[in-house]
């Protein structure tokens, strides 16, 4: 029996969605910073942003995560089932995993040598830290507070839910998907009428969630104006210029994993050209810059992978659905380059063995960090205590965080694609060679 594929193409007309959410953001920006230059402080504008601009902006975000968790349950239980068996679903999963393991294990590294060329810290101007803290040490002071454990023995043991309702709706995204997974490979090992129906059913309420994000995907290019009009009309560009260098320095370490370590990965591992990957990625990268959630993006992820790069089905539904909570290199990278800028600020001296701790930290915590807005923050303020940095200190990135939020999330996004773009190759190379091995192994006639 053949199933309607996840995203089934429909025919458009006129402009490209991609081409109306680049519009929607370049006039998001323009329109944002000409509100901030030409009239600060207005209340007129005030009122533009606070009652029109973010309201609209969270709204698309509220509609977006309403769907996420029924399409992350449903994809995940179809792409197990549709795997057919479990040597194959173990051997997508060690690949991705490892995959997953050491480009972040890169990205990581990358973010620690360009901080330590850099030093973006060294030489903090003391006054303006102080006031950093001033302004923000509140805020700070409650994520501090909510930081995370990175205990590896409970981060293992909070995967597998005791109460898999309670964990969907307290958010444990990866405990829903554990549980999603079990079910995909119960479904492979009991094929009855029963448990096809059941298949069936999942398989029903995976296209009715489709629909439902093919109508909410459509509002994609007026959120993204508002959302990113929203964030330049109240904020302007003063606060990148005072961080100058933290900025300068994590948008260089994400530059050269996204634009030069991704794209060779994708060529020689993946077997496909940088830029056609780009190029049919791009929605997906420009709807994470916005919205600065990769689970948020997930089902624009999927659209991409599925209708742009031509993944087969059963990789996509996996790999992009765990990697949206488990695959996240741009927040590891910015993690690890974050937590030496503020030792460096507070003067801070980090030894080798201590920067390879940070690198281990981050690789769990990326994997612990929820696919939302500022997700990363609580991670860095529990790192910030094993080096004995003032977990309060990340006051001073809360101005910039909001931007850096959106270029980190778009390379998780390009990451999961990346990822699933070298698995894909990966089956289909296994799976010739299965192919090629049982017409050797088969009788002549």
């Amino acid at each position: 029996m053949s199933h309607a594929s996840l995203t089934a193409a429909a025919p458009t007309t006129g402009l490209a969605l991609h081409w109306r959410v680049l519009i929607g953001f370049a006039i998001g920006i323009i329109g944002g910073v000409l509100a901030y230059w030409l009239a600060p402080g207005n209340p007129i504008v005030a009122g533009v942003i606070d009652y029109i601009a973010a309201p609209a902006g969270q709204l698309f975000l509220r509609l977006l995560f309403m769907l996420v968790l029924p399409l992350m349950f449903t994809a995940l239980i179809l792409g197990v089932a549709e795997i057919g068996d479990i040597a194959s679903l173990g051997r997508i999963g060690w690949r991705t995993l490892i995959y997953t393991a050491v480009v972040t294990s890169i990205a990581i590294l990358i973010g620690l040598i360009v901080v330590n060329l850099l030093q973006p810290g060294l030489g903090f101007d003391p006054a303006l830290r102080d006031s950093f803290l001033a302004t923000s040490g509140s805020q700070a002071h409650q994520i501090a507070e909510s930081k995370p454990t990175l205990s590896v023995i409970e981060m293992i043991l909070g995967v597998v839910p005791k109460n898999v309702v309670k964990a969907a709706g307290e958010g444990e995204l990866l405990a829903v998907m554990f549980f999603a997974i079990m079910l995909g490979i119960a479904l492979v090992l009991t094929p009855t009428p029963a448990t096809e129906r059941f298949k069936e059913a999942v398989q029903g309420l995976n296209e009715l969630v489709m629909k439902l994000i093919g109508m909410v995907v459509k509002l994609t290019p007026y959120a993204v104006a508002c959302l990113m009009f929203a964030l330049t009309a109240r904020f302007g560009w003063d606060v990148l210029a005072k961080l100058g260098q933290y900025v300068i320095a994590v948008m260089l370490a994400i530059g050269i994993h996204m634009f030069v370590v991704l794209p060779l990965w994708v060529r020689f591992m993946g077997g496909m050209s940088p830029l056609r990957f780009f190029r049919d990625s791009q929605e997906a990268i420009l709807t994470a810059f916005s919205t600065a959630s990769s689970t948020g993006t997930l089902p624009t992820t999927l659209k991409c992978a599925e209708q742009n790069l031509r993944l087969p089905t059963k990789v996509a539904r996996f790999v992009l659905t765990v990697g949206a909570s488990a695959n996240h290199h741009g927040t590891a990278l910015f993690e690890g380059l974050t937590t030496l800028f503020l030792a460096q600020c507070f003067g801070v001296e980090l030894g080798l063995g201590q920067q390879v701790m940070v690198l281990g930290l981050c690789i769990l915590g990326s994997i612990g960090t929820a696919g939302v807005p500022a997700g990363s923050l609580p991670v860095i303020a529990m790192i910030l205590v094993y080096l004995k940095v003032p977990p309060e200190g990340i006051a001073i990135i809360l101005g910039v965080d909001r931007f850096l939020d959106m270029c980190r999330t778009a390379l998780n996004v390009t990451g999961d694609l990346a990822t699933a773009v070298v698995v894909a190759k990966g089956e289909e190379r296994s799976d010739t060679a299965e192919a090629m091995a049982a017409a050797s192994s088969s009788p002549k006639v």
